[in-house]
This record gives C-alpha cells, sequence and structure tokens, in this order.
C-alpha cells in the first residue's frame, strides 16, 4: 500500500483546534474507507458518514477489537507488530504497525514536549515484565529513547536494583539529569529494598502490578515513591498496545496531551454520547499517529477531561485488567 504522505505530513504540524478537526475529519474518511473492520463497525451504527463535521461525532472502535481482529487501514507488510501483555489463555491484543517511524516521531515528540531534550538525560528503564517477552511497544520507546541520549550510562535494568541504586547514587553526586522509567511494581521494589536520597530524579511510573503486588490506589503509591526517593513529584506515562501516542503527567495523576492526541469521554450508559468537560465516563482517544490503524479508540479506562485538555485516569469498567496508571475507585 502507498503511504498516505499528504496526511502524515498534517499529524505533527497542528496549531489549534480547526486544524485538529480539519485533519480528525479527513483521518476518519480516509480509515472508513480503507480499514474493513473500522468500516463494517461504522457502517452497523447506521451512520452517515457524510453528515460528520466535528471530531466528537466520529464513532469510536471498541479497543477490544485489537484482540479478535486485524485492525489495518490498507495493506502492507508491517514494520513491526505490538502485542499486550496478558496472562496465560487470555487472547491478546495485536497492533500492526505499517510505520515504525510514525510510531518513533510521535513518541519523541510527546516526551519532548513534556520534559525538553532527550539528550539531556540518563535514562535508565526498570521493565523487567516487559522485557521478558517480546512485542512490547514500551520497551521499543524505551530502547530508542535510550539510544537518543547518548549517554553511556542509560540502559535497561531487570531486577538489579542494588547496580541500580548504586548508579543513581554515583549519578547523584555527579548532578547529572536522570530520568528513572519503570513498571511500577519495580519501582515499589527498588524503593523498600534501596531507597534513594535523589530530589532531582525525574521518577515515572507507567503502571502494572502484572500480578506481581496488590494493587494501590493512586495516593498511596505515590507516598511510598516520594518517601522512599525523597522527591516531589511522580511522574506517569499513559499510553497502550493500541495506540502510538503517550500522554504524560507531571504530577499529581493530571495528563496532558500532545497536539495529535486528544481524550473525550463518553457516557457509560450511552456509549454513543460524548460528554461535556467535568464529568466522569468512558476515555475516548483520537490517535493521529495511528493512521494505519485506527486513530478513534474507545477505551476501558473511565476519567475525567477538564477544560485545559488535561485529563485524570479514574479506573476502569472491568476492575480486573488494569490498564495506565492502575488508578483504582475506592
Amino acid at each position: 500500500m502507498p503511504k498516505n504522505k499528504s496526511l502524515e505530513n498534517k499529524i505533527f504540524n497542528i496549531h489549534n483546534l480547526h486544524d485538529f478537526n480539519e485533519i480528525a475529519i479527513e483521518i476518519f474518511h480516509f480509515q472508513y474507507e480503507n480499514n474493513l473492520i473500522y468500516k463494517q463497525f461504522v457502517d452497523f451504527l447506521n451512520i452517515r458518514t457524510s453528515s460528520i463535521n466535528n471530531y466528537s461525532k466520529i464513532p469510536f472502535l471498541p479497543v477490544e477489537f485489537f484482540k479478535n481482529h486485524k485492525v489495518v487501514s490498507g495493506e502492507f507488510n508491517a514494520d513491526a507488530i505490538f502485542t499486550s501483555s496478558g496472562t496465560t489463555g487470555i487472547q491478546t491484543s495485536k497492533h500492526f504497525v505499517a510505520d515504525i517511524e510514525l510510531y518513533e516521531s510521535s513518541f519523541i515528540g510527546a516526551f519532548e514536549l513534556s520534559f525538553g531534550s532527550i539528550n539531556d538525560y540518563v535514562i535508565l528503564a526498570l521493565l523487567p515484565s516487559y522485557l521478558d517477552r517480546t512485542g512490547s511497544s514500551l520497551v521499543y520507546m524505551a530502547n530508542t529513547l535510550i539510544g537518543l541520549s547518548q549517554n553511556p550510562k542509560s540502559g535497561f535494568y531487570l531486577n538489579e536494583y542494588e547496580q541500580l541504586h548504586t548508579l543513581l547514587l554515583n549519578l547523584k553526586e555527579k548532578k547529572q539529569k536522570v530520568l528513572l522509567l519503570g513498571v511500577t511494581y519495580a519501582l515499589l521494589d527498588l524503593a523498600e529494598q534501596f531507597p534513594v536520597d535523589f530530589p532531582e530524579l525525574v521518577l515515572m511510573e507507567t503502571g502494572g502490578m502484572k500480578g506481581k503486588r496488590k494493587e494501590l490506589i493512586r495516593d498511596e503509591l505515590h507516598d511510598k515513591l516520594k518517601q522512599a526517593f525523597r522527591i516531589s513529584n511522580i511522574y506517569s506515562e499513559y499510553g497502550m498496545t493500541e495506540l502510538l501516542s503517550q500522554a504524560y503527567s507531571v504530577g499529581e495523576g493530571i495528563f496532558n496531551t500532545p497536539p495529535w492526541m486528544k481524550i473525550l469521554i463518553r457516557d457509560v450508559n450511552d456509549p454513543l454520547s460524548i460528554l461535556p468537560h467535568g464529568n466522569t465516563g468512558g476515555i475516548n482517544v483520537i490517535d493521529f499517529a495511528n493512521l494505519y490503524s485506527c486513530s478513534f479508540i474507545a477505551t476501558q479506562d473511565l476519567g475525567k477531561v477538564y477544560s485545559n485538555n488535561e485529563f485524570e485516569i479514574l479506573g476502569r469498567f472491568d476492575s480486573s485488567d488494569v490498564r495506565g496508571c492502575n488508578l483504582m475507585i475506592v
């Protein structure tokens, strides 16, 4: 399939809501024409596509479709196939990526919008559960960021907590800017076994107890990490296998999206209805980087959007298999 370079060039050149809406409508028609699964879904809803003139009116494909269908826009040989984690016997999602450079442009751009230049950091990735399997989009992202940091101290860690502790002390002494990206249960293990007084550390949790520990509400989790590392903020990443863009929280569980990504809230009792800002409901994601799969995804996460395009995650429809920040409603 020839790539749609015209649309690709527009994704990362959004300056205002008008631009966003125009590109959303254009991508919707492109995917309706080229994505058989999405077309069937839209047709089943009996929606007249020519009447859609605003991104909030676009149908959102339930994320579960990635578990049982090949959700692609056009025919192509995938540059990569990302798969979700899951327990034995549970069907996992597959995301066929037509253009890995789109993914790289998305995660590099989103990271630098939130944290500045990558090569200012030593990037340490504590991702044991993800490194133990193949097809993780998070590992691909972390590996690329580690390379772009151009720092020999950057790297991956499995369970080498003592070694990581020694390195953190060394980097603190040298006043290096450090970002520690980790799966939640591993960060808690590190915090309990090898706490470090490192107030300048940028600590980012990607979520996930992976059945290793009891789920914690966000405040309890963040308080434990703050105390162990003597830091004032815990940063978080919101992403998933079915998306090629991430949102980041720079504290207090409030996330911001890059310009090519937007969060909407749907009514839990009427999934085709979008709620005004300030209401709690199901999270719908628009992700333009998903150009060659589906850019309009209805997730199983619950959340709330605020008027300045910030949002927070409040839990999941199903309290098992928690995704994102693992924030449970209590």
